[in-house]
This record gives structure tokens, C-alpha cells and sequence, in this order.
């Protein structure tokens, strides 16, 4: 054989071996078969199956193509016909840690009055011992009744501190005062209050800002270990429920501290930390979180601010307590926080340190000032990319829809918010006279809404709410587009939509597969959903066992 034809035959096998590694190299490490895969896609919305190899989905179809893909060594994996979506982004959370043994009152209304409050408060400090905390949830019917104060809950424990919390205000007695480290000649601070008598004497009464030096105080007398715990149970519940990012608005600590104890515990799905700064009687705090603390882990980012603009209209941010007005007068009257300048700085900071601006926005009257302050700091030409976020947004009226479209506002709701507006009458009715709380109105307009708990972590049960909306049943979205909302624009509200948020190639996988078809069971049986397999960037993060799989 001649030396050409040796070398001819040793570089055709050459590139056949070379082609068979390739072709192995191509294989994917999963495959995920024979499954009802809604991708949060447009142009594809449900597939049969994926591909992933490594962090990362590859390919999508139908299982016959999918399958045709695996190598000797790719794990394949029978759904045998269960739905699956996009891991779901829980766009806003409130990450929280406190002191183990509290008290919960058992109340039965959800607006409870002062008899079965006070009776709650006297059955539960009879089964603890002294010292211990004593914590329930009120509404209305307590937050307006001025009878009840920091005195009349020492009468009924005076040994044991007790909070009275509603949304945006806690009612406490004297030896919460003390265990919450607050002064008598304690100083308001900028856009917090805590209420005093006319002899000046403080009530008990405690409001916004002021409030977060309560929640940083609890935080701060929680031990390591007991952190520790209570952060492993919350990723934990997060993973059985298909959540694969949390968005940390952090109120409850400092980020250096909440960064702190993430490096020490696992973490199992993506978690951002949000600065929450507080402020002081001074003004607001905007060196906290300087410079921006990094993790080590790479599913822990920190990015973004958030600054509370109002409180809700259930306590009127600084109203008086026994104010009567219409909850609609309430809504649309709503006082702000901080002064317009603030509004003006905020905007001017988040531009110069290239940070995403995140604000509470629950009535109309911080909705239409952020809006003029963003107009006269340079309107849509300098503000239509930034993604500035509207947390709630429950009280846009139809007048506003086009601004916020305009400045390219992302809106993230809460629809668990609807069913404190069935609890309250009052709030579901000035709700529909003002044709707030919009869902279908935003999509309509073209506006990026996404969804996030602020309350029970049930993804599912916002779902189901958002899928009816009770209080403005014109206002409800089909459960895909609720979805999309959990998922792809939770993703986008992050400037993260590339990465994950839908089931496409080239995408992080993170998925959840589910314990029953959402888009086709009866609405009341949605809250009783969870993932029977969750994963976040194609490893497997909990396992149902439901699944025959090796």
C-alpha cells in the first residue's frame, strides 16, 4: 500500500473517530419524555419533551425526537403524561428570620374585634411561660378601635410581649416595646412613626418605617442555628412547590447578613437579594448594602433596591386610626411616605449606580407622583429600558395604564391580595367602583405583569385567584397566562428572561413537574398542586418519589 493511501485511510478514520466523539459529546446527560410541557413560549407552547446537558435545556419536541437524540449514556427519564412548567419565579418574598417559641393566636375571623382578640390573648399567655411572644393578625375592626393600645394589652399580659400586627402597622404592648428595643423618647424615623399620646407618651401604635426597625430588631436577637433552620425549611417548602427563584425583598436584615447565612446553609434554588434600606430620623439609609455584598454561590445574586412609597389604604399610612373616610377616598388619597424630592433621588440614584429600582406602590396617589417624578427626570427616553418595578399596583386606575405602559414599568402583583379584598367588603367594593387591582387590563395594554406570594408561598393559589379574580372577574387571565406571569416575566422583571423563565433551548433548566394537569382541573382543586419533581439548572432538587427513575 502506497504511503498516500495510508495517509488517506489514517485521516478518514481519524475523522470518523473524531465524528463518533462528537456525536457522543452532543449526546445530552437527560431526557425528559412523554410529558404535557408548557414552555411559557409564544411560538411553541407545549412540547412532549426536552434535552438537557449540563446546566442547560438543548433541545424540545416531541418525545420520538428527543429520544432519538439520547446516547448509551443519557438518562432518560418516563413522565408518562404529566404536565410540567417552567421552574416558578416567585418575584416577591420576604425572607425572614425570628426567635423560636412565638405564640400564635388562634383567631377564627379574619377581622377579628377586640372580645375574641382579647380572650385569644388571655387563653395563650395561660399556655406559655413568661416572656414568651405572643403574636396574631388583625384588620380593620382593631386597627380602628383606639381602645385598643399599648395599655389595654398590658392588662391582658403584662408579662409576656405582644404584637398585634396587620399589613403595614403592629399595635404592641410594654414589654414588646422593650424587647423590641424601643425608647421611650424614641425618634421618628423619615417615613416611619411611632405614636405617641398627647403627653407624649408612645401608644403602642407603630407605622411603616418605624415598623422595619422592628422586624431588623426580632432579626437581630435570632440566633445562627435557628436561622439556619428556619431558611433550610423555607427553601425546602419552596422546592416542593416547583419554586426555583425567590426574589428576597430583604426588610427583614441587612444583605451583608442575609448573604451571611446563605453561604452557610444549602441552597437549593436561585435566590436574589434585594436591598431594602431603612432610614433613620435623618433620611434614608442608602449606604446599607454598600458596596453590594457577592456570594460565592453562583445561585445567590444580589442586585436591585426597593423603597416603600405608601403603606396600604387598610391603615392610611399615617391617617388617624379612627378615620372613617370610604376606603375609595382611602385609595385615591392614599399619603405617601417619603416627600416628592425623595421620588426625584431615587430615580437619580438608581440611574447613576446602574441598580434596578423596585417600589411599593399600593394606592393611587404614589402611582401618579413616581410617574410625574419619572417624566421630569427625563420621561420614556430615559426610562423605558430601566424596568422600574411597581410591587402590588393595586391601586392603578385606567387613567394610569398608559403612563405606566410609557415608562416601561414592570408591575409585579400579588392575586392572594383579591382574597383580602373578599375578607374586607369595604376594599373589594372600592376596588370595582375604581376599576383598580387591574390583571387583564395590563396584558391588554402590553404592560410586563409578574406575579410574586408576599404571603403564603402557594404558587397555585395565586394561580387560582388570578384565574377567577372574584372582585373583578373582567380582570381574570387564563391560567397559561398566569403562568407566564409566574415564570417568563418574573424572569424579565430580573433583566434574566435569557436565561430562564421558559422551557427553550439554550435556557437554564429549571423546571417543576407537577402532581396534576393546572390548565385543566377545577379551579378549587389548584391550591393542592405541588411538584412531584423539581430541578434547578437540570439537577434534580426535590424528589417526590413519584417518578421511577434512577
Amino acid at each position: 500500500m502506497s504511503r498516500s493511501i495510508k495517509t488517506g485511510v489514517a485521516v478518514c478514520l481519524f475523522s470518523l473517530l473524531q465524528a463518533a466523539a462528537e456525536s457522543q459529546q452532543a449526546a445530552p446527560d437527560l431526557v425528559l419524555l412523554n410529558g404535557k410541557f408548557f414552555t411559557s413560549d409564544a411560538m411553541h407552547p407545549y412540547v412532549q419533551g426536552l434535552a438537557i446537558r449540563g446546566e442547560r435545556i438543548i433541545a424540545t419536541g416531541e418525545s420520538a425526537k428527543i429520544r432519538a437524540m439520547a446516547g448509551p449514556h443519557t438518562k432518560q427519564i418516563d413522565l408518562g403524561g404529566r404536565t410540567v412548567i417552567p421552574g416558578i419565579n416567585d418575584a416577591h418574598v420576604h425572607l425572614s428570620v425570628s426567635p423560636p417559641n412565638r405564640m400564635d393566636l388562634e383567631l377564627t375571623s379574619p377581622d377579628p374585634a377586640w372580645p375574641e382578640v382579647k380572650a385569644a390573648i388571655a387563653a395563650a399567655v395561660l399556655k406559655v411561660p413568661e416572656g414568651t411572644l405572643v403574636q396574631g393578625e388583625i384588620a380593620l375592626k382593631i386597627f380602628r378601635d383606639l381602645a385598643v393600645n399599648r395599655d389595654t394589652l398590658d392588662q391582658v399580659a403584662r408579662n409576656n410581649p405582644v404584637i398585634l400586627e396587620t399589613l403595614h402597622a403592629w399595635i404592641v404592648n410594654s414589654a414588646a416595646l422593650a424587647r423590641i428595643g424601643i425608647r421611650e423618647d424614641q425618634p421618628d424615623p423619615l417615613g416611619g412613626r411611632f405614636e405617641r399620646s398627647p403627653d407624649g407618651r408612645l401608644t403602642g401604635v407603630i407605622r411603616e418605617y418605624a415598623l422595619q426597625m422592628a422586624y431588623r430588631s426580632f432579626s437581630d436577637q435570632t440566633s445562627e442555628a435557628d436561622a439556619l433552620r428556619e431558611l433550610r425549611e423555607t427553601f425546602s417548602a419552596a422546592a416542593r412547590w416547583g419554586i426555583t427563584t425567590i426574589q428576597d425583598m430583604e426588610n427583614d436584615m441587612p444583605p451583608d447578613r442575609c448573604i451571611a447565612l446563605l453561604q452557610k446553609t444549602p441552597v437549593p434554588i436561585r435566590v436574589r437579594v434585594i436591598r431594602m434600606p431603612g432610614t433613620t430620623p435623618a433620611g434614608r439609609d442608602i449606604q446599607e448594602g454598600r458596596p453590594v455584598p457577592r456570594s460565592s454561590n453562583p445561585l445567590i445574586t444580589v442586585s436591585g433596591t426597593k423603597w416603600e412609597l405608601d403603606g396600604t389604604p387598610l391603615e392610611g399610612t399615617f391617617a388617624p386610626r379612627d378615620d372613617s373616610s370610604p376606603m375609595e377616598y382611602a385609595i385615591l388619597h392614599e399619603q405617601l411616605t417619603f416627600p416628592q424630592s425623595e421620588l426625584a433621588a431615587m430615580l437619580r440614584e438608581s440611574l447613576h449606580d446602574h441598580d434596578q429600582l423596585l417600589l411599593h406602590v399600593s394606592a393611587y396617589p404614589p402611582a401618579a407622583a413616581m410617574l410625574s417624578a419619572m417624566q421630569a427626570e427625563g420621561g420614556a427616553q430615559v426610562w423605558a429600558k430601566q424596568r422600574v418595578r411597581f410591587e402590588h399596583g393595586d391601586g392603578l386606575t385606567p387613567d394610569l395604564i398608559p403612563q405606566v405602559k410609557e415608562m416601561g414599568i414592570v408591575v409585579v402583583q400579588n392575586p392572594i391580595h383579591l382574597a383580602g379584598a373578599i375578607a374586607l367588603p369595604a376594599i373589594g367594593s372600592a376596588l370595582e367602583r375604581l376599576k383598580a387591582q387591574p390583571l387583564r387590563s395590563l396584558l391588554a395594554a402590553g404592560i410586563p405583569l409578574a406575579f410574586g406570594s408576599d404571603g403564603p408561598p402557594n404558587p397555585y393559589l395565586n394561580i387560582m385567584f388570578a384565574s377567577l379574580d372574584p372582585v373583578r372577574p373582567s380582570e381574570a387571565i387564563t391560567r397559561e397566562q398566569a403562568v407566564v406571569a409566574y415564570t417568563l416575566t418574573s424572569a424579565y422583571a430580573e433583566f434574566a428572561e435569557k436565561d430562564k423563565g421558559s422551557l427553550e433551548a439554550g435556557k437554564l433548566a429549571d423546571l417543576a413537574v407537577l402532581s396534576q394537569d393546572i390548565f385543566t382541573i377545577d379551579s378549587s382543586e389548584l391550591p393542592k398542586t405541588e411538584s412531584v419533581l423539581t430541578m434547578v439548572g437540570g439537577k434534580i432538587v426535590y424528589d417526590g418519589k413519584v417518578i421511577p427513575h434512577q
